[in-house]
């Protein structure tokens, strides 16, 4: 399959094109059998003999060219719906009735505070221009029309309040909340870049619309994407802060499989400049080597690295419900644990290369041994809860008397 993508240089298409080239180059296996021929990749910068050629050998195109700030707008008009009628044009010309989606916005329903958006009516011009253009050629047409977009690679400052606030917390700039009650629908571009290639399979997801509210239908005149998520001003704004606060706080929000955190968290990342990247931890350090929390979770504990010298033990001690992994993952070293109230010991020879998780089971001392005489030993720990200096639950006894 040879796809077309024209405004391949913006938001959506970089990411759609992104996609498509992973599906072509065969990095991407999580679509089934779909083939990707050949991506042609139309903006600013081709030229009109390289869309006229395209228009003639594509199987499928993704109109995503726009214009969202124009210098005067006269230009939303001639470029939106001037653009459009070129590239069916060109279609037409060539006879290719192949199937066409159109990247609309939830401003062509001219309905509530898009009721005299200037930008909605060269939306709604382009989708009208294609659905006339399905009647008269019998090609399919895929209008969608988006809410908010968010994700990865999205202009700060432009047309997104999402990607504006990312950048801004991400860079320690200023932001401006007027009403952090508002509420947005936003659409993640993963999701979005999903939606598409499911089209490109026949998998489309159709629908009426009944001002802004999605009326699903399989017979529907447009289009959209079933998976958006509801949230105000005021809510990502919290979380922003939040995430930019964790290498401070370690505490890592919870990000379920789908949910709008996730999405959200992945985003913020993708504004961090170079300085952030890389973030220091507070070692705590003596003559014995090193302890460092590494990551803190709300309901699933914490993650830290020991570093023991040469000959060191450590721990000795025992907790009465905190229990933990110890990971080696360098070194040679023994794990001794004992139930309290017995000469019972149990006894685990552990090293890097062979990396096993050991249980340290609550009501038994427990200590970790370093063997060698040279090379330091790096245990990675787990405990299910974050270690509180007010009710620490760790009571020394060593583990051979």
């Amino acid at each position: 399959m040879k796809i077309l993508v024209t405004g391949a240089k913006g938001f959506v298409g970089k990411n759609l094109c992104a996609e498509l080239r992973n599906i072509k180059d065969g990095k991407s296996r999580c679509w089934g059998d779909l083939v990707v021929d050949e991506v042609f990749e139309y903006d600013v910068d081709s030229t009109s003999e390289e869309l006229d050629e395209w228009c003639k050998e594509c199987d499928f195109v993704f109109n995503l060219a726009g214009v969202n700030r124009p210098q005067n707008q006269k230009e939303f008009m001639e470029g939106n719906f001037g653009f459009a009628s070129t590239l069916l044009d060109a279609l037409k010309r060539h006879g290719n009735v192949c199937p066409v989606m159109l990247s609309s916005s939830q401003q062509a329903s001219l309905t509530g505070r898009f009721g005299d958006s200037e930008y909605g009516r060269s939306k709604k011009a382009g989708e009208d221009l294609f659905l006339d253009y399905a009647t008269d050629t019998g090609a399919e047409v895929l209008v969608y029309r988006f809410p908010n977009l968010f994700g990865k690679w999205c202009r700060p400052n432009y047309n997104s309040a999402v990607a504006t606030f990312c950048n801004n917390i991400a860079n320690d700039l200023p932001i401006q909340v007027n009403d952090p009650t508002v509420e947005l629908e936003l659409l993640y571009i993963d999701d979005l870049v999903a939606e598409m290639i499911s089209a490109l399979k026949g998998k489309v997801h159709r629908c009426e619309f009944n001002g802004l509210d999605v009326v699903p239908s399989v017979t529907g005149t447009y289009c959209y994407c079933p998976i958006t998520h509801k949230v105000t001003l005021g809510e990502i704004v919290d979380r922003l802060h939040e995430f930019a606060d964790q290498p401070l706080t370690l505490m890592m929000p919870e990000i379920p499989a789908g949910s709008f955190v996730k999405k959200l968290y992945s985003t913020f990342l993708s504004y961090l400049p170079e300085s952030k990247v890389a973030f220091p931890f507070k070692m705590n350090i003596d003559a014995r080597g090193s302890f460092t929390e590494l990551l803190h979770t709300a309901k699933c504990g914490q993650v830290s690295v020991n570093i023991s010298k040469p000959g060191i033990t450590k721990g000795q001690h025992w907790h009465h419900s905190k229990w933990e992994f110890f990971i080696v993952v360098a070194g040679h070293g023994l794990i001794q644990e004992r139930k309290e109230g017995t000469d019972d010991v149990f006894e685990f020879e552990v090293s890097g290369d062979k990396i096993q998780a050991v249980h340290m089971l609550p009501g038994y001392t427990h200590n970790i041994i370093n063997l060698s005489e040279t090379e330091n030993l790096v245990t990675v720990m787990w405990a299910n809860e974050i270690f509180d200096p007010t009710h620490p639950d760790t009571y020394w006894d060593p583990v051979i008397k």
